[in-house]
């Protein structure tokens, strides 16, 4: 066995290419061991096994610095690179991330986790090296449709222009998270065709160099090519054809389902825990292919994440033209939104919280500005939401809230929810954000508004006294837990308030409270700074009226487990009670 004796990419340079790919053998049978176990990556890992022996065996990291975009296809990279027994040994599992790591190995030169990144982050590594007088290799990864987005554009119109040696290699599976979207993909396919000869070539269009491997799981081919290409004084692309999920039939196979896996059962690729209940995803994909049925103008548009609002690819087909899906493209999605509305049409777009970061001048540039109503569904946006430190969802509250005319609103229930989707699709006044709850699907007995259009009118759900709470979206049942415990525990009824709008203060209701209330509690599902609560608390500045905000505090949090950081943040309601106690006894 190889796999377990490497400490360093020294340690294969001198195999032959037969012992390479008994190598490659044993990293792909360690890569499904561990992800059929405990999750991950699937088809972008297997399919750069071969590559990744390839430009270790050539290059000299860390030395020369090879930078991985998105990264999920850097588990053999760091097989490779000191981490074996993280892919070996169970209980070593967890001992590192699914991206590379600033941290975790002198191999690994940026944290990262968000897509089309690696080829603006190597120029600077690029230009780093120049203004330093050294010589080695850049190298960028880029692939799995990371190519759609505008900052890989924005990185190989630079390294052309820049003119010196970067080594830029394109892993073409022929897919995205999905399947591949825009014109960019079709000249990719005319190169697959033409064996990288066609005279229309993107990348020469640019002014870089270029290169085609078909084979690109081949690892003598690799070698032989990486080789030619090294030390190259200019930029050059190095298009490699891989099979995405290779070495696994399920994976070859059902390449969207095995972007990304929960544990499976290797034999026949199932996965292990159904999960049960209803899922937000899955609901709005039913709810909108409902609506485009009654209304033509309904568009639904994702950045490359069809699934992440329900849009399988049966409803994708059933959706026909009213699903776009722009590619990893997020401001591009927003600008699209917004001409859509502008147009007369109604664009729900479906994002991931994280992703959403990208699209903050398009936000406000092109939505809010020209106030059209698109309406943004926002995903994982939550501590129940995604919890890598690169894909975390607790900063779109202070993202959000705070650009003029934009509407985000935080329902509590699965009733409320709908309720809202339905009115911001009807609307013609604003844009409209709704955050998704992230504590699962719940539903509520109680009556819930049709008519969101009197803005920022929050709803009394319990009238008391001495101390008011208001708990926003998920955190509205935290509210409760914390209503009841305090009327238990030191005799009060609060008053329970759901604000619902996210992006402005309900004054009328704020001056009322002054009137036999000490204390107001906020509750909010993300970061403090910037957030729902800051609002309420710079009110009743001016005032006597004590107020108590909680939520997360600002910091990149890793891999958290929900209970610790809840605990750590103050977030649990017997915290919460003995801080009101407190307060109250203070006064």
């Amino acid at each position: 066995m190889y796999l377990s004796n490497i400490k360093s990419p020294h340690d294969i340079k001198g195999l032959s290419t037969e012992k390479l790919n008994e190598l490659a053998e044993e990293m792909r049978q360690a890569l499904l061991a561990k992800l059929s176990a405990h999750g991950g990556h699937v088809g972008p890992n297997l399919g750069m096994v071969e590559a990744t022996i390839a430009m270790h065996v050539v290059f000299d990291s860390p030395n020369d610095k090879i930078v991985y975009d998105v990264s999920h296809q850097s588990y053999s990279h760091k097989m490779l690179t000191g981490r074996a027994e993280a892919f070996l040994d169970p209980a070593e599992y967890d001992s590192v991330t699914g991206y590379t790591n600033r941290q975790e190995s002198e191999h690994d030169f940026f944290t990262v986790g968000h897509t089309s990144t690696s080829v603006s982050l190597a120029c600077g590594l690029a230009k780093a090296r120049d203004l330093k007088g050294r010589r080695e290799n850049i190298i960028a990864v880029i692939g799995d449709g990371s190519l759609s987005g505008g900052e890989a554009f924005e990185g190989l119109s630079n390294a052309a222009e820049a003119g010196t040696n970067m080594i830029i290699v394109v892993n073409d599976n022929e897919m995205s998270i999905a399947e591949n979207h825009g014109g960019l993909y079709r000249n990719l396919q005319l190169l697959r065709e033409s064996g990288g000869e066609a005279p229309c070539n993107y990348f020469r269009s640019l002014g870089l160099d270029y290169v085609y491997v078909d084979e690109g799981n081949d690892i003598a081919t690799l070698i032989e090519t990486f080789r030619r290409v090294k030390d190259c004084p200019h930029p050059v692309v190095v298009h490699i054809h891989t099979l995405k999920g290779k070495g696994y039939a399920p994976a070859e196979k059902e390449k969207e389902r095995f972007h990304w896996s929960m544990p499976f059962d290797l034999t026949t690729g199932k996965v292990k825990v159904s999960e049960e209940g209803e899922d937000y995803g899955e609901l709005t994909g039913a709810f909108l292919l409902d609506e485009m049925q009654r209304n033509r103008q309904v568009v639904a548009i994702t950045s490359g994440t069809p699934t992440v609002f329900g849009f399988s690819p049966e409803r994708r087909q059933k959706a026909g033209r009213q699903f776009v899906d722009v590619g990893i493209a997020e401001e591009h999605a927003v600008a699209l939104a917004s001409g859509i509305a502008a147009g007369g049409g109604c664009p729900v777009y479906g994002v991931y919280s994280t992703f959403l970061q990208r699209t903050y001048d398009q936000l406000s540039q092109d939505l809010c500005i020209n106030n059209n109503p698109a309406v943004i569904c926002v995903f994982a946006a939550s501590v129940w939401g995604m919890n890598d430190v690169t894909h975390l969802g607790l900063f779109d509250i202070p993202l959000l809230s705070n650009i003029p005319n934009m509407v985000y609103l935080a329902p509590t229930s699965k009733e409320e929810y709908f309720a809202m989707l339905r009115w911001g699709m009807q609307q013609t006044d604003h844009p409209v954000a709704i955050r998704v709850p992230g504590n699962g699907v719940i539903s509520s007995n109680v009556p819930v508004d049709t008519d969101y259009s009197d803005l920022n009118r929050y709803k009394t759900t319990q009238q008391g006294d001495t101390v008011a709470i208001i708990a926003a979206g998920s955190f509205y049942a935290l509210g409760e837990s914390v209503a009841d415990l305090l009327h238990k525990q030191e005799g009060i009824t609060p008053t329970l308030i759901n604000p619902r709008y996210l992006t402005g203060i309900d004054e009328a209701m704020l001056d009322g409270l002054k009137k036999n209330h000490r204390l107001v509690v906020t509750l909010e599902d993300g970061v403090l700074d910037g957030g729902f609560g800051e609002k309420i608390a710079r009110y009743y500045g001016p005032c006597n009226m004590k107020v108590s905000n909680y939520g997360v505090r600002k910091e990149f949090v890793d891999r958290y487990d929900v209970s610790e950081l809840l605990a750590a943040n103050r977030l649990t309601a017997p915290q919460i009670v003995e801080d009101i106690a407190s307060l109250l006894h203070q006064a």
